[in-house]
């Protein structure tokens, strides 16, 4: 566990998280959401997922959250000490974008065997060729991530 950020706040974060996972179906999204926190554990960002409603490949949950983060958390683009917490185990991406953002602790919900740089299908933020490595906690509200993204999949596909 991160110092200063216990389970109950991980899981209020988390919770925060699938709310705004849930809040991207409404514009077509798939249900990711991420919250940044500060060392101190207040909430510095917060976003879902907005490819659809963007238009945008890049805008993923974590890398709307991280940008937002870097502009309050007050030391540019280095987001140190800072803990994001996403509903869904980051891709590449935005494992990439944690790493090279300086991020202290990516805490996720459910994993993503099809994509997942964490641990999953790759280790991205816990590889030692790297400079950065963040902490790395999952399985946080897993299976209500997991439910959250299995009914907005069986919609999109009919079933």
């Amino acid at each position: 566990m991160t110092p200063g950020l216990d389970a109950a706040l991980l899981d209020g974060a988390m919770g925060r998280a699938l709310e705004l996972a849930a809040a991207a179906v409404e514009w077509g999204d798939t249900p990711i959401g991420a919250v940044v926190l500060g060392a101190d554990g207040a909430v510095l960002a917060e976003a879902a997922n907005e490819r659809e409603k963007r238009g945008d490949p890049t805008a993923h949950a974590e890398v709307l959250a991280l940008r937002a983060a870097a502009r309050v958390h007050g030391d540019g683009w280095r987001l140190t000490g800072t803990t994001l917490v996403v509903s869904l185990e980051p891709c590449t991406m935005c494992a990439g974008a944690s790493v090279l953002a300086r991020v202290g602790h990516v805490v996720y919900g459910a994993d993503d065997p099809k994509a997942g740089a964490a641990g999953s299908l790759w280790d991205v933020v816990r590889d030692r060729r790297l400079n950065h490595r963040p902490q790395v906690t999952s399985g946080i509200r897993a299976e209500e991530s997991a439910t959250l993204l299995r009914a907005f999949f069986r919609r999109q596909r009919g079933l």
